[in-house]
């Protein structure tokens, strides 16, 4: 029997495993598998295949049986409710999946295939500055980065021409340009907010929305077998163009091509091994997602990419005698200073001008007005601040309180309506101790791991954010001569947006953080973690971009490693 176990140890034995197939664990496939090592990734969904795997990818309106809606009886599932189109429909998770515990509100939308939420995720992208970096230091919360923009630059560039970006490049310090190809114009409307808001305020700027999408696609690009974005706008369905960055797309296909590329699709992982001896991590035991079968595999190292809130379950649940309360965490704080942004700000308005114009075509991104509250100094009586995502257009609309053939001669002659304006706060939420995830010592879930329990909530520095969000953009409207003016607060609990963050974070004082300036565990350095959850702060930039690069970072430091027998 020694000799069986032997043999299918070795079997199961691989260079690297990455945990998570989406856009922070495709880059460490792609880094890893390129540089020679035999990497096997785990995927707890099931298998999707770029193109083939996408059902509903450009079809018609009139190609579904009740034009893309779903009847009430037949919306279920876990996140059924933001998936409600039969479109993205075959996104959502079977009910008894892997439900959690809210302790307190909490929304959490998950892509459990391959690919993970690089197939649904909204494609903003923007780099971080040293404002951003320098934030938590300066203003006196959580702790200090332990990387600067010096650190991110040249892997932003790395990343950014692999991937290909559509934007402008503005000058700013707050907003650091970044290498992107041909952005999406602003419409008539987007264009005079822009001169508006730099006439009346001087320090705020609406600019082109940055983007994963291809304009001018390069001969990288062309490599991984992606052609220009079509504008279709229907990209959550999965891009057959590969117009818009996914794992499936890009990454994954590209880490596949050197031969060194092993996926496991449905592969629940459920802790990370440990070796008191070696005092190093050895592999990873999973149950099959279908058969329940429990399973071991073993690499020199693992790389922990499995999304925020999973990632801090999996090594919260890696226990053993050196690390009774989760690998690596000896300061106790795994799991806490939870954050994510900070969306409730809604604002719409209409405009009477520009009669005589209306947009052509769809737009896949939209406008962004970078952060403007306490960038070079504090100005506010809250902490951070907030940018803003706006979109202006005009439709078209008919009168529709009519019956018979008037209606239907309406509905055929549709007249163009007032231009628009949309706008929405992304605010950074400030990372407390109290926020945190934690794993239930009592209830489990079908896989027999233990159920996640969120306890997370907004703070009184959220609510005046907010508020500022709501007075702000009430006056930018009204100064600008826009009329039908509402904003609101939403009220969403934490999580509505996805960008989810921390708990495994990043810092330079093992008493006080998880992991080391290069993303390892400071307990157990041949563990890696780079997605959401190594995130010290959050800024206001949407966080893709940064999970992408820190990961590229990370995984040519791994190697660097490996070759010096450090790992």
């Amino acid at each position: 029997m020694s000799n069986l176990n032997l043999k299918a140890k070795q079997q199961n034995s691989y260079d690297a495993i990455v945990i998570g197939s989406g856009a922070s664990g495709g880059w460490a496939a792609k880094e890893l598998c390129e540089k020679g090592l035999k990497t096997l990734v785990l995927e707890r969904g099931r298998m999707v295949r770029h193109i083939e795997d996408y059902p509903t990818a450009s079809k018609a309106p009139w190609e579904f049986e009740f034009r893309g809606t779903v009847p009430i009886e037949k919306r279920s599932g876990v996140g059924a409710a933001r998936w409600g189109r039969e479109e993205t429909m075959h996104w959502a998770l079977a009910e008894d999946e892997q439900p959690y515990i809210e302790e307190k509100p909490f929304r959490w939308f998950r892509g459990y295939h391959v690919g993970g939420k690089s197939l649904l995720w909204a494609r903003g992208t923007q780099r971080w500055s040293d404002y951003d970096l320098e934030g938590p230091g300066r203003d006196g919360y959580a702790v200090d980065w332990p990387i600067r923009y010096q650190d991110l630059e040249p892997w932003y560039s790395y990343v950014e021409k692999f991937v290909g970006f559509a934007g402008s490049r503005d000058g700013l310090p707050e907003l650091p340009d970044q290498i992107v190809q041909p952005g999406f114009e602003l419409s008539c409307i987007e264009k005079y907010y822009a001169e508006q808001l730099k006439s009346m305020y001087g320090n705020r700027h609406l600019i082109q929305g940055r983007c994963a999408h291809l304009t001018d696609p390069q001969e990288i690009h062309k490599q991984q077998g992606r052609n220009k974005c079509q504008h279709q706008n229907m990209c959550n369905r999965g891009c057959v163009y590969g117009g818009y960055f996914s794992a499936n797309a890009s990454t994954l296909p590209w880490a596949e091509k050197t031969g060194n590329l092993t996926v496991r699709p449905d592969a629940v992982v459920e802790s990370i091994l440990y070796d008191e001896e070696k005092g190093r991590a050895i592999g990873v035991r999973i149950i099959d997602r279908n058969t329940k079968e429990a399973m071991e595999f073993y690499s020199k190292i693992v790389f922990v990419n499995a999304s925020t809130i999973n990632s801090n379950a999996i090594l919260l649940n890696s226990k053993s005698s050196r690390f009774p309360n989760g690998l690596g965490n000896d300061n106790g704080l795994m799991g806490k200073f939870m954050a994510c942004h900070n969306y409730r700000g809604k604002g719409f308005a209409t405009f009477e001008g520009f009669q005589d114009k209306a947009t052509e075509g769809r737009h896949p991104g939209h406008a962004y007005v970078p952060r403007f509250r306490n960038v070079f100094k504090q100005d506010t009586d809250f902490l951070r601040g907030y940018a803003i995502g706006m979109a202006g257009g005009r439709g078209m609309t008919s009168d529709t309180d009519v019956i018979g053939h008037q209606l239907r001669d309406n509905l055929l002659n549709q007249e163009h309506g007032p231009w628009t304006m949309s706008a929405w706060m992304q605010g950074e939420m400030v990372p407390v101790e109290s926020n945190h995830m934690r794993l239930s010592d009592t209830e489990t879930d079908k896989y027999g791991t233990p159920k996640i329990v969120m306890s997370v909530e907004w703070t009184e520095n959220d609510d005046k954010m907010t508020k500022d969000f709501l007075e702000q953009q009430t006056e930018m409207f009204e100064r600008m001569g826009f009329t039908n003016i509402a904003v609101s607060d939403s009220q969403a609990p934490p999580g509505s947006d996805i960008h989810e963050m921390g708990g495994v974070r990043m810092g330079k004082d093992p008493k006080t953080s998880l992991l080391n300036k290069h993303n390892q565990l400071h307990a157990c350095p041949n563990v890696f973690v780079t997605d959401g959850a190594c995130m010290t702060s959050t800024s206001t930039q949407n966080p893709t971009l940064m999970f992408m690069t820190l990961t590229a970072r990370a995984a040519n430091h791994a190697v660097d490693e490996l070759k010096k027998m450090n790992l």
